[in-house]
């Protein structure tokens, strides 16, 4: 007999998929495209190494000490100055991780019913952080280059927001256009709906930077969330959110309930490391290795998966690239015997809200090497190969 009776919120909660698969990569000899974890050989060791010591050395105490929930306050303004519109620092909250953002932004404008618009498919850790509030989240068909206005037009009516990932999206690696963006600024501001933008991959592009953000077409129509796990490294748990004046309340509420705030240390080792442009030199090495890892696993895809009426893209920047595989398989059904070969994936149906494709599946490029790329796609394309039917 059990003592404890779950919220019903807590029956909305499940565990993430990839994090499951990630245990199974754990086994000798498995390579791995599941994770969306940046490569440990872009993290700036040395580089934190020097500022741990000076923040320790200059200003010890108030870096171990509780801190302001908004953040510190040097690291708000560097993000606000950043920022390719105007941003006030106090619109710019430190949040731990982007993740935690979604989080907030769950609790502070979702009720129980309410209609939460996403893409299709949709970054997996938001349909995690929105499910326990219990919304209807409904999908917007999308094509290669996002979201459908049409079907958005269609959908919208009584959505609170939109959340949409326009860089590098997560999981398919799209990229929205110019036009596609300030059309649906546009018809968002007509309809009353916000948005809800998250950006953690758009400094990572190969050749060209992305259009401009939504949230510097509107800013007071959208939320925008940012991270530092991309461009730096993720253990440290940094990420922000910056939102206009009338909602930024609320969400500063919503976290100091949640953590009080984000780990006071690590955000001033963060901006002792930005503080002299280190960004712009560190950001273009992540780019290039990207671009290399990107452009190996396209060539052993064209390579090893031709004549098995395999599709992918070929996304222009980001970790990720989609895959959708021939009529009559099943990504999750080929799973396992990809993994009995030695490599594993995603299958892309955990990334929709609603009736998912099974076809489908992520690939991330950037934590192998390239040798294990090409040995991880031909394994793959040997499954592929053994379940067609």
């Amino acid at each position: 007999m059990t003592l404890w009776t779950l919220a019903q919120r807590a029956e909305k909660m499940n565990p993430s998929v990839i994090r499951e698969i990630l245990k199974v990569t754990e086994k000798p000899g498995i390579i791995s495209f599941a994770g969306g974890l940046p490569s440990p050989r872009t993290f700036p060791v040395e580089a934190f190494a020097q500022a741990c010591a000076r923040v320790l050395e200059t200003d010890g105490r108030s870096a171990l000490q509780y801190a302001a929930s908004e953040g510190y306050r040097p690291l708000c303004e560097w993000v606000a100055h950043h920022l390719p519109w105007d941003v006030s620092a106090d619109q710019v909250l430190i949040t731990t991780g982007s993740q935690q953002g979604l989080d907030l932004v769950a609790k502070v404008l979702i009720d129980g019913g309410s209609r939460v618009l996403v893409e299709t498919p949709t970054y997996l850790g938001a349909l995690q952080a929105f499910a326990p509030m219990e919304p209807d989240i409904v999908g917007v068909n999308s094509d290669t280059e996002g979201l459908d206005i049409d079907d958005l037009g269609c959908k919208s009516p009584g959505a609170r927001f939109l959340y949409v990932l326009p860089n590098f999206q997560n999981p398919t690696g799209r990229t929205m256009g110019e036009a596609r963006r300030q059309i649906l600024v546009e018809r968002l501001a007509a309809v009353g709906v916000p948005f809800v933008e998250d950006n953690p991959y758009g400094d990572l592009w190969f050749d060209h930077a992305p259009p401009l953000p939504l949230s510097a077409r509107n800013p007071e129509g959208g939320i925008y969330l940012g991270s530092f796990s991309k461009v730096l490294a993720p253990g440290l748990r940094l990420g922000y959110l910056v939102a206009p004046k009338a909602i930024s309340p609320k969400l500063l509420q919503a976290k100091q309930a949640a953590d009080l705030h984000s780990p006071s240390f690590n955000q001033r080792m963060v901006a002792e490391v930005l503080k002299d442009g280190f960004l712009d030199r560190h950001v273009p090495t992540i780019r290039a290795l990207y671009k290399h890892q990107c452009a190996v696993m396209l060539d052993a895809l064209a390579q090893d998966m031709a004549g098995l009426g395999v599709q992918w893209n070929s996304p222009d920047g980001g970790m990720f690239l989609w895959v959708r595989l021939p009529a009559g398989l099943d990504a999750i059904t080929l799973l396992p015997k990809a993994v009995n070969k030695g490599v594993a994936f995603v299958p892309g149906a955990a990334f929709f809200a609603g009736e998912p494709d099974p076809r489908t599946l992520r690939l991330s490029f950037v934590t192998a090497s390239e040798e294990q790329i090409r040995v991880g796609i031909k394994a793959l394309a040997e499954a592929i190969r053994e379940a067609l039917p």
